[in-house]
Protein backbone atom coordinates (compact mmCIF):
# COMPACT_ATOMS: atom_id res chain seq x y z
CA UNK A 1 0.00 0.00 0.00
CA UNK A 2 2.82 2.28 -0.23
CA UNK A 3 3.73 3.61 -3.68
CA UNK A 4 7.05 3.32 -5.41
CA UNK A 5 7.28 7.32 -5.42
CA UNK A 6 6.73 7.76 -1.71
CA UNK A 7 9.75 8.22 0.47
CA UNK A 8 9.71 6.99 3.81
CA UNK A 9 12.56 7.24 6.58
CA UNK A 10 13.86 3.84 7.96
CA UNK A 11 13.01 5.66 11.31
CA UNK A 12 9.27 5.79 10.86
CA UNK A 13 6.89 3.35 11.79
CA UNK A 14 4.24 3.04 9.31
CA UNK A 15 1.46 0.09 9.71
CA UNK A 16 1.01 -2.05 6.78
CA UNK A 17 -2.68 -1.24 7.10
CA UNK A 18 -2.06 2.41 5.95
CA UNK A 19 -1.86 4.04 2.37
CA UNK A 20 0.94 6.08 1.56
CA UNK A 21 0.22 7.85 -1.99
CA UNK A 22 2.51 8.94 -4.80
CA UNK A 23 5.22 11.41 -3.67
CA UNK A 24 4.22 11.57 -0.32
CA UNK A 25 7.35 12.22 2.25
CA UNK A 26 7.40 10.78 5.94
CA UNK A 27 10.45 11.77 7.73
CA UNK A 28 12.50 10.42 10.82
CA UNK A 29 10.47 9.74 14.11
CA UNK A 30 7.08 9.91 12.44
CA UNK A 31 4.66 7.18 13.75
CA UNK A 32 1.37 6.56 12.01
CA UNK A 33 -1.90 4.52 13.86
CA UNK A 34 -3.36 1.97 11.77
CA UNK A 35 -5.61 2.42 8.61
CA UNK A 36 -4.10 6.32 8.00
CA UNK A 37 -4.57 7.39 4.25
CA UNK A 38 -1.45 10.01 2.51
CA UNK A 39 -3.44 10.21 -0.88
CA UNK A 40 -0.59 12.16 -2.74
CA UNK A 41 2.41 14.52 -1.69
CA UNK A 42 1.86 14.95 1.50
CA UNK A 43 4.75 15.88 4.08
CA UNK A 44 5.20 14.42 7.46
CA UNK A 45 8.07 15.95 9.58
CA UNK A 46 8.98 14.12 12.77
CA UNK A 47 9.15 14.26 15.80
CA UNK A 48 4.96 13.71 15.02
CA UNK A 49 2.79 10.88 16.72
CA UNK A 50 -0.58 10.67 14.50
CA UNK A 51 -3.45 8.02 15.59
CA UNK A 52 -5.43 5.69 13.67
CA UNK A 53 -7.71 6.31 10.68
CA UNK A 54 -6.65 9.75 9.49
CA UNK A 55 -6.95 11.10 6.17
CA UNK A 56 -4.55 13.87 4.41
CA UNK A 57 -5.38 15.09 1.22
CA UNK A 58 -2.33 16.46 -1.04
CA UNK A 59 -0.12 18.95 -0.72
CA UNK A 60 -0.51 19.27 3.20
CA UNK A 61 2.38 19.66 5.24
CA UNK A 62 2.35 18.17 8.91
CA UNK A 63 4.93 18.93 11.43
CA UNK A 64 7.11 21.31 9.99
CA UNK A 65 9.18 23.97 11.63
CA UNK A 66 7.73 26.60 14.11
CA UNK A 67 7.43 29.88 12.25
CA UNK A 68 9.09 31.40 15.11
CA UNK A 69 12.51 33.62 14.71
CA UNK A 70 13.68 32.31 18.39
CA UNK A 71 13.46 28.33 16.80
CA UNK A 72 17.18 27.01 16.16
CA UNK A 73 16.10 23.39 15.29
CA UNK A 74 15.36 21.97 18.99
CA UNK A 75 13.23 18.67 18.75
CA UNK A 76 9.60 19.53 19.42
CA UNK A 77 6.58 17.56 17.90
CA UNK A 78 3.17 17.21 16.48
CA UNK A 79 0.22 15.13 18.07
CA UNK A 80 -2.37 14.25 16.04
CA UNK A 81 -5.33 11.97 17.52
CA UNK A 82 -7.84 9.73 15.58
CA UNK A 83 -10.48 10.55 12.63
CA UNK A 84 -9.15 13.54 11.58
CA UNK A 85 -9.20 14.86 7.94
CA UNK A 86 -6.94 17.29 6.85
CA UNK A 87 -7.30 18.86 3.18
CA UNK A 88 -5.13 20.11 0.30
CA UNK A 89 -2.21 22.76 1.78
CA UNK A 90 -3.05 22.54 5.23
CA UNK A 91 0.10 23.63 7.53
CA UNK A 92 0.61 22.24 10.64
CA UNK A 93 3.55 23.49 12.32
CA UNK A 94 5.62 21.54 15.46
CA UNK A 95 5.89 23.59 18.94
CA UNK A 96 8.81 25.83 20.23
CA UNK A 97 10.32 24.47 23.58
CA UNK A 98 8.83 28.33 25.38
CA UNK A 99 5.44 26.88 24.20
CA UNK A 100 5.83 23.57 25.92
CA UNK A 101 7.22 22.09 22.87
CA UNK A 102 3.88 20.57 21.32
CA UNK A 103 1.37 21.26 18.53
CA UNK A 104 -2.05 19.37 19.53
CA UNK A 105 -5.01 17.99 17.21
CA UNK A 106 -7.61 16.11 18.78
CA UNK A 107 -9.99 13.59 17.54
CA UNK A 108 -12.92 13.98 14.73
CA UNK A 109 -11.88 16.83 13.39
CA UNK A 110 -12.45 18.53 9.52
CA UNK A 111 -9.20 21.05 8.97
CA UNK A 112 -10.24 22.56 5.62
CA UNK A 113 -7.94 23.22 2.30
CA UNK A 114 -5.22 26.19 3.09
CA UNK A 115 -5.92 26.57 6.49
CA UNK A 116 -2.88 26.85 9.08
CA UNK A 117 -2.17 25.84 12.94
CA UNK A 118 0.93 27.65 14.09
CA UNK A 119 3.23 26.12 16.65
CA UNK A 120 2.47 25.09 20.29
CA UNK A 121 -1.86 25.77 19.70
CA UNK A 122 -4.28 22.81 20.81
CA UNK A 123 -7.42 21.95 18.27
CA UNK A 124 -9.75 19.94 20.80
CA UNK A 125 -11.81 17.09 19.46
CA UNK A 126 -15.14 17.62 16.59
CA UNK A 127 -13.92 21.33 15.98
CA UNK A 128 -13.55 22.40 12.36
CA UNK A 129 -11.61 24.71 10.99
CA UNK A 130 -13.08 26.15 7.24
CA UNK A 131 -11.13 27.09 4.11
CA UNK A 132 -8.02 29.32 5.06
CA UNK A 133 -8.56 29.60 9.02
CA UNK A 134 -5.54 30.88 10.62
CA UNK A 135 -4.43 30.19 13.98
CA UNK A 136 -0.66 32.23 15.44
CA UNK A 137 1.03 30.40 17.72
CA UNK A 138 -0.60 29.37 21.11
CA UNK A 139 -4.17 29.41 20.51
CA UNK A 140 -6.52 27.30 21.82
CA UNK A 141 -9.68 26.24 20.17
CA UNK A 142 -11.91 24.13 22.32
CA UNK A 143 -14.44 21.17 21.61
CA UNK A 144 -17.25 21.37 18.58
CA UNK A 145 -15.90 25.28 17.90
CA UNK A 146 -15.54 26.31 14.01
CA UNK A 147 -14.07 28.90 12.72
CA UNK A 148 -15.09 30.18 10.02
CA UNK A 149 -13.18 30.77 6.52
CA UNK A 150 -10.81 33.32 5.98
CA UNK A 151 -10.23 34.05 9.65
CA UNK A 152 -7.35 34.94 10.95
CA UNK A 153 -6.86 34.04 14.97
CA UNK A 154 -4.24 35.98 16.98
CA UNK A 155 -1.83 34.59 19.64
CA UNK A 156 -2.98 33.32 22.43
CA UNK A 157 -6.67 33.57 22.11
CA UNK A 158 -9.34 30.78 22.92
CA UNK A 159 -11.87 30.15 21.10
CA UNK A 160 -14.91 28.28 23.61
CA UNK A 161 -16.77 25.16 23.29
CA UNK A 162 -19.17 25.38 20.57
CA UNK A 163 -18.42 29.08 19.70
CA UNK A 164 -18.77 29.86 16.01
CA UNK A 165 -16.69 32.61 14.37
CA UNK A 166 -18.22 33.73 10.68
CA UNK A 167 -16.34 33.71 7.61
CA UNK A 168 -13.77 36.75 7.52
CA UNK A 169 -13.91 37.82 11.17
CA UNK A 170 -10.72 38.84 12.76
CA UNK A 171 -9.92 37.09 15.96
CA UNK A 172 -8.08 39.17 18.79
CA UNK A 173 -9.58 38.16 22.30
CA UNK A 174 -10.95 35.28 23.91
CA UNK A 175 -14.32 34.41 22.38
CA UNK A 176 -16.99 32.74 24.69
CA UNK A 177 -18.36 29.32 24.82
CA UNK A 178 -21.47 29.00 22.97
CA UNK A 179 -20.95 32.59 21.27
CA UNK A 180 -21.54 33.82 17.52
CA UNK A 181 -18.93 36.06 16.67
CA UNK A 182 -19.06 37.99 12.90
CA UNK A 183 -17.11 40.94 12.07
CA UNK A 184 -19.38 43.77 10.78
CA UNK A 185 -20.64 43.20 7.15
CA UNK A 186 -20.96 46.65 5.21
CA UNK A 187 -20.89 45.60 1.97
CA UNK A 188 -22.12 47.97 -0.69
CA UNK A 189 -23.23 48.52 -4.20
CA UNK A 190 -21.33 51.76 -5.49
CA UNK A 191 -23.20 51.81 -8.92
CA UNK A 192 -22.77 49.75 -11.98
CA UNK A 193 -19.04 48.73 -13.62
CA UNK A 194 -19.09 51.16 -16.64
CA UNK A 195 -15.36 50.62 -17.75
CA UNK A 196 -16.21 46.85 -17.65
CA UNK A 197 -19.34 47.37 -19.10
CA UNK A 198 -17.79 49.69 -22.11
CA UNK A 199 -14.86 46.78 -22.65
CA UNK A 200 -16.70 43.99 -22.98
CA UNK A 201 -18.93 46.04 -26.07
CA UNK A 202 -21.96 47.52 -24.04
CA UNK A 203 -23.30 50.33 -25.85
CA UNK A 204 -24.02 54.24 -24.50
CA UNK A 205 -27.71 53.53 -24.49
CA UNK A 206 -27.12 49.37 -23.03
CA UNK A 207 -25.24 51.61 -20.25
CA UNK A 208 -27.67 54.30 -19.98
CA UNK A 209 -30.39 52.26 -19.62
CA UNK A 210 -28.41 50.04 -16.76
CA UNK A 211 -27.66 53.07 -14.76
CA UNK A 212 -30.97 53.91 -14.67
CA UNK A 213 -31.74 51.52 -13.16
CA UNK A 214 -29.37 50.99 -10.51
CA UNK A 215 -30.50 54.36 -9.65
CA UNK A 216 -33.61 53.44 -8.80
CA UNK A 217 -32.48 50.56 -6.97
CA UNK A 218 -30.23 51.87 -4.75
CA UNK A 219 -30.46 55.90 -4.86
CA UNK A 220 -33.36 56.59 -4.61
CA UNK A 221 -36.04 56.19 -1.70
CA UNK A 222 -37.66 53.83 -3.46
CA UNK A 223 -37.63 49.83 -1.46
CA UNK A 224 -36.33 46.88 -3.71
CA UNK A 225 -40.30 46.04 -4.26
CA UNK A 226 -41.40 49.55 -5.30
CA UNK A 227 -38.09 49.57 -7.68
CA UNK A 228 -38.84 46.60 -9.38
CA UNK A 229 -42.47 48.03 -9.82
CA UNK A 230 -41.16 51.35 -11.28
CA UNK A 231 -38.48 49.76 -13.66
CA UNK A 232 -41.83 47.14 -14.87
CA UNK A 233 -44.00 49.84 -15.38
CA UNK A 234 -41.47 51.72 -17.68
CA UNK A 235 -41.62 49.40 -20.07
CA UNK A 236 -39.32 48.64 -22.92
CA UNK A 237 -36.95 47.08 -20.50
CA UNK A 238 -34.63 45.24 -23.00
CA UNK A 239 -32.45 42.05 -22.68
CA UNK A 240 -29.96 43.69 -19.74
CA UNK A 241 -32.74 45.32 -17.43
CA UNK A 242 -35.08 41.89 -17.68
CA UNK A 243 -31.96 40.00 -16.28
CA UNK A 244 -31.31 42.30 -14.07
CA UNK A 245 -35.26 42.13 -12.55
CA UNK A 246 -35.15 38.01 -12.98
CA UNK A 247 -31.85 38.17 -10.96
CA UNK A 248 -33.22 40.06 -7.88
CA UNK A 249 -36.86 38.28 -8.49
CA UNK A 250 -35.00 35.28 -7.73
CA UNK A 251 -32.52 35.93 -4.94
CA UNK A 252 -33.26 33.79 -1.71
CA UNK A 253 -30.48 35.70 0.51
CA UNK A 254 -31.39 39.05 -0.76
CA UNK A 255 -29.15 41.69 -2.63
CA UNK A 256 -26.54 43.48 -1.72
CA UNK A 257 -27.62 47.42 -2.15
Amino acid sequence: MIHPTAIIDPGAKVPASCKVGPYSIIGPDVELGENCELISHVVIHGPARIGLNNRFYPFCAIGTDPQDFTFTGEKTSVEIGDHNMIREYVTLNRGTVKGGGVTRIGSHILIMAYSHVGHDSVVRDHAMLANAATLAGHVIVEEWAVVGALCPVHQFVRIGAHAYIGGGTTITKDVLPFAKAVAPRNTKSYGINAIGLERRGFTRERIRKIHHAFRLLINSRLNTTQALERLKAEGDLGEDIALLIRFIEESERGVIK
